[in-house]
């Protein structure tokens, strides 16, 4: 890889393939690097085609270097300043009241397994039956 190619630095490239995940970027003869999708511009990319073409030169910041397996992670995003986002007026939070639980008698309180409740269930069908 080439030495002076340093994370933190801001290089002109030239984009050499676009996949769907991202664009090749020639930062000299012998060094290219990879602008992941999700570095191409700020907010969302659907396509990296409809940002950048095979051929366009562009501007990017070296994020990372990994020398043993010879990858250099781009971002163009990086050199561009972030849009302002609008600001969006808080919504006042709506006042309800707590809700009420009503208890037939004690023995309906608590949790109670499927057996022990299953032939009170098959009373209270039989009796909605007649």
């Amino acid at each position: 890889m080439s030495e002076n190619i340093q994370v933190g630095s801001v290089l002109t490239g030239k984009v050499t393939g676009i996949q769907p995940y991202g664009a090749f970027v020639a930062l000299d003869e012998n060094t290219q690097g990879l602008v992941h999708i999700s570095e191409i511009t700020h907010g969302y990319v659907k396509d990296v085609n409809e940002h950048l073409s095979v051929g366009d030169e562009v501007k990017v910041k070296v994020l990372s270097i990994d020398e043993a397996a010879g990858k250099i992670g781009l971002s163009i995003r990086a050199t561009e300043e972030a849009p302002e986002q609008p600001q969006r007026a808080k919504k006042p939070r709506s006042k309800r009241p707590a809700a009420v639980v009503q208890h037939q008698d004690d023995s309906a309180q608590g949790f109670n397994t499927l057996k022990d409740k299953l032939q009170e269930w098959i009373n209270q069908s039989d009796m909605a039956k007649k």
